[in-house]
């Protein structure tokens, strides 16, 4: 552990002895939350106002900023190029798409890190726009087809994994959350990246995965959250390079702490044309200062390498904080997103969730876009879709089939070929 991190988990224990000491209890009362004041999103550092469209870019590089200096940590600059190799293909879908995995370097060489991805492209469209995922339980977990490779990097333990690493019975354990072939006959590609292959989700004092070409020094250097959208980011560049998809149609999406990803890599590189977030919660798209639920401190204690070690000083002090995550919302704007909430789900908080949207929707409205379609909160299973899109489904913290049809539709609203 460097002695960054060591101080950082020094400043856990002192700032949150009750997190580290005893059982956390969360809060679910409305009445019981904080009082707050958000920061506003239209409102330079200097206490200025956004008074039109144009002075967007420089404030939205403010909020960009402010989160990766307090938040998520800032990154080091990506590889100049990548090395890459197609090492599987083959027809899937009664021959109605191709299926590949390629491997990707993060430099120019095959002794660098890699992460390995998992694509499946419809062969009736020409260059199609595509969702681009991490996945929790390897490439193998999506599918049950035994020729897509076991992943060989680090895994949490579980049901099929021995030592850290999976076996036969991981294959397709995570298939319910991936309607391979409905996205394939929308005419979407689905390309999809165990993140585990770019940052291990443990705490080693960042020895292993990308963290290991550029360990952070800083207590505003990346954390894991910022290396996964990082490799996010590598992975557009290879779409870039290689064209198999359209690069300026690629939706970003993530679940959970992935969700959280996803909205850190779309605010952070406006090349993702879409971006979704399902059930992100605490430090992704649920405001922090409503405190219901998972708070900062919680999280944080629990998930010290998720951040970076200057957002311990929020630890139980929201209020403190310079961003709350509608800004991170905003930041997105003007390209569409998409926020999931479940309804059983209420330690993400969907009602937090759905006051990011809220919230953010000025930034969207004065950039000229239709925004988010209402001002309430939708009934559960009954959708909205704007420029910003939300939905409270039925059920726990999870994907379903109802997700995904949603986030179909919204690309065809969104991401049609002009």
């Amino acid at each position: 552990m460097n002695r960054v991190h060591l101080l950082a988990m020094l400043l856990i224990t002192l700032t949150a002895p009750a997190l580290a000491q005893k059982k956390f209890v969360a809060n679910y009362d409305e009445t019981k939350i904080p009082q707050f004041t958000l920061p506003d999103a239209l409102l330079f550092n200097d206490g200025t106002r956004v008074s039109k469209a144009s002075d967007w870019t420089k404030r939205r590089q403010e909020i960009v900023d402010l989160f990766a200096n307090q938040v998520y940590g800032k990154a080091p600059a990506r590889p100049a190029q990548l090395l890459s190799e197609v090492f599987d293909e083959k027809e899937v879908f009664n021959g109605t798409a191709n299926r590949l995995q390629i491997r990707i370097h993060f430099g120019d060489t095959a002794k660098t890190p890699h992460m390995d991805m998992l694509i499946y492209v419809p062969k009736n469209v020409i260059k199609p726009a595509a969702f681009l995922t991490l996945n929790f339980r390897g490439n193998h977990s999506v599918d049950p087809d035994p020729s897509i490779r076991l992943s060989e990097s680090w895994m949490r333990r579980g049901d099929g994994v021995t030592n850290n690493k999976p076996t036969e019975a991981t294959r397709g354990a995570a298939q319910s959350r991936w309607p391979i072939e409905m996205i394939v006959k929308r005419g979407y590609a689905l390309a999809t990246i165990y993140y585990g292959d770019i940052d291990p989700d443990f705490d080693d004092g960042f020895k292993n995965g990308v963290h290991a070409l550029s360990p952070p020094k800083a207590n505003s250097d990346w954390g894991s959250i910022a290396a996964w959208a990082w490799g996010l980011s590598c992975a557009m560049d290879y779409f870039e390079e290689n064209q198999m998809v359209d690069p300026k149609r690629v939706a970003v999406f993530g679940h959970s702490r992935l969700g959280k990803t996803s909205l850190w890599a779309g605010a952070n590189d406006p090349r993702f044309a879409m971006v979704i977030s399902n059930n992100s919660g605490c430090g992704g798209a649920a405001l922090s200062r409503r405190a219901i639920g998972e708070t900062v401190g919680r999280i944080n204690s629990v998930f010290p390498h998720w951040f970076c070690d200057n957002y311990l000083q929020y630890n139980e002090n929201e209020n403190g904080c310079p961003v709350d995550q509608h800004m991170l919302i905003a930041a997105i704007a003007p390209r569409p997103v998409y926020i999931a909430s479940a309804a059983g789900d209420r330690w993400a908080d969907p009602k937090g969730e759905f006051l990011s949207a809220r919230y953010a929707d000025p930034v969207f409205q004065m950039l000229g876009t239709a925004g988010l379609p209402t001002q309430t909160m939708p009934e559960v299973d009954e959708p909205v879709h704007g420029q910003i899109g939300y939905h409270i489904r039925t059920g726990k913290h999870d994907v379903k089939e109802f997700d995904w049809q949603q986030y179909l539709d919204f690309a065809d609203k969104h991401l049609s070929d002009q």
